[in-house]
């Protein structure tokens, strides 16, 4: 007789410097690989997670999804009293925040509708950034880079930005949102939407947007990279220490 199993989301953040990435890998240390040992630990059953989507190295997550399953859900039990177990064996720079009972059929990867991020740049020192944000030698046009951003809302093949040699099905994105903002007078933030990304997307389309900033391009140069399809005419990618996952929305949720 087939066990029955009950299916969970675990809301999870992190800071990514310590770590090769959300996704295991053997020889180096992820974040689903500890999250996967706090879970097997507590329930006594062996928990694979299945996460929303795959970070790179030293990438940050104010909002990661994953799935699992249990055999039961008795072997849950208080999902706050779970939670703050999880917590005590997970290293200080790895938080789960909620948990939460959903459809078995509900999966993290495939049903998210949107995900958000956000890259962060600096211009003075500051200790206080320092693996949080990139910090900028000169101040960019903003209002070009802005100009250049909006293009992005116009196509929807991005191969330009995607990491060469990936196993996706297609370079198809929406994106329905892409613009800087000044946090203040020294932090300056790029904001970004779409139904999914490509591996090193948001990275390759900053560092796109950065020499556009500098003057490097004119805006309008955004349709050219976007319509070459070749990542070598796109910008080069910008340090990981400033990107962080910041939403992924559900239907159901």
């Amino acid at each position: 007789m087939e066990t029955l199993r009950r299916r969970y989301f675990i809301e999870i953040a992190f800071d990514g410097g310590a770590y090769h990435g959300w996704q295991i890998q053997p020889n180096a240390v992820t974040v689903q690989e500890l999250l996967d040992k706090a879970l097997t630990t507590l329930l006594r059953d062996p928990i694979g997670t299945v996460g929303c989507g795959r970070t790179d190295t030293g990438v940050h997550a104010k909002q990661l999804y994953a799935h699992f399953d249990v055999a039961h859900e008795a072997t849950v039990g208080d999902t706050d009293a779970l939670l703050y177990r999880v917590n005590a064996l997970l290293p200080p720079d790895i938080a789960a925040k909620r948990l939460i009972a959903v459809a078995p059929d509900a999966h993290a990867r495939f049903d998210a509708a949107q995900r958000s991020y956000e890259y962060h740049t600096h211009f003075q020192k500051d200790p206080f950034l320092h693996g949080r944000s990139w910090q900028l030698r000169s101040t960019p046009d903003v209002g070009a880079m802005n100009e250049a951003a909006a293009i992005l809302l116009q196509h929807e093949d991005f191969s330009c930005f995607s990491k060469s040699n990936t196993q996706v099905y297609t370079n198809i994105c929406r994106v329905t949102r892409a613009e800087w903002k000044w946090v203040d007078e020294q932090r300056l933030v790029f904001y970004i939407s779409a139904n999914r990304f490509l591996r090193n997307m948001v990275r390759a389309i900053v560092g796109t947007l950065m020499e556009i900033g500098q003057g490097e391009h004119p805006p309008e140069y955004m349709h050219t990279v976007i319509r070459s399809k070749d990542r070598s005419v796109a910008g080069a990618s910008v340090p990981a220490c400033g990107l962080y996952l910041t939403e992924v929305t559900y239907p159901y949720l």
